[in-house]
């Protein structure tokens, strides 16, 4: 039997909300989504194979330590707020898989981490939103990997770090956040919150493109970065880059996709 080929692993941008599911809405430029929606649609070609299964950590989901969501058939969280009605109604009919997800909490126990097991949540919109463009017809298994409440970066690069070994069996391993995401500054279009957005994607693309001890230190201490704390006033949506990171072992990372929303700037990463 031939070995599985070594998989990338990816950090995407899950959006707003359900955006990529409805008309242009009054306030918003026409098509502002477009480009996020294209890169996503194409990121079955930069994995280059139909994976076994997809481990996706988003950051809509925090726990007291990580937890594994797997179910034959999942429900959905419409976890946003305003949007359209049609919008609540959304389905994605992904299963699970059982052997990916005992896998995962192999690999974590093999690495001194504590995990738990969950079956009756849905996934939410960090997760289907992004997937329906992906793999619009729901035919590859899900498992989804909470964060830790604690959003502690090292924790999580430990983390990804244990579950590297997914990659070569087959399993695709995505952290789905938001580059930047600070929501009372998103639609302020002045320079000084776009300077301080600009200035972060900066310093993030260099940091994932460096060998991985100079990364690990950097993505450790992002804080330090410049913008840091203006673009992630809590930074739940940059953790899933810091699994995805982990597990990239000696891979050094690029810059997939790059937008200006409202002039901010929103960045995709792959590792291969």
């Amino acid at each position: 039997m031939h070995a599985s080929p070594r998989l990338a692993t990816f950090y995407i941008p899950h959006g707003g909300g359900p955006c990529f599911f409805m008309d242009d809405m009054p306030g918003f430029p026409p098509a502002m989504w477009d480009g996020m929606e294209a890169f996503l649609r194409g990121v079955p070609e930069r994995v280059g194979v139909c994976p076994k299964a997809v481990l996706v950590i988003s950051a809509h989901w925090e726990c007291a330590e990580p937890t594994v969501l797997n179910s034959d058939k999942y429900s959905l969280l419409y976890d946003y707020y305003g949007f359209p009605e049609h919008t609540y109604h959304l389905t994605y009919l992904a299963g699970g898989s059982s052997a990916v997800a005992k896998r995962v909490h192999e690999l974590l126990a093999e690495a001194g981490i504590n995990s738990a097991q969950e079956q009756q949540r849905g996934l939410d919109h960090g997760v289907f939103i992004p997937f329906k463009l992906i793999y619009p017809d729901a035919d590859v298994p899900i498992v989804q990997l909470s964060l830790q409440q604690d959003l502690d970066p090292a924790y999580h690069l430990a983390i990804g770090r244990a579950l590297a070994p997914l990659r070569e069996e087959g399993v695709l391993i995505v952290g789905s956040g938001m580059s930047y995401h600070n929501l009372d500054e998103f639609f302020n279009a002045s320079a000084p919150a776009n300077q301080a957005s600009a200035q972060f994607d900066a310093w993030l693309g260099a940091a994932i493109s460096l060998p991985v001890t100079e990364r690990e230190r950097l993505l450790v201490n992002w804080l330090d970065a410049p913008g840091a704390r203006t673009c992630h006033p809590r930074s739940e949506h940059l953790l899933p880059l810091m699994v995805v990171a982990g597990a990239a072992d000696e891979d050094v990372g690029t810059c997939c996709d790059r937008e200006l929303l409202f002039g901010k700037t929103i960045s995709a990463y792959q590792f291969a």
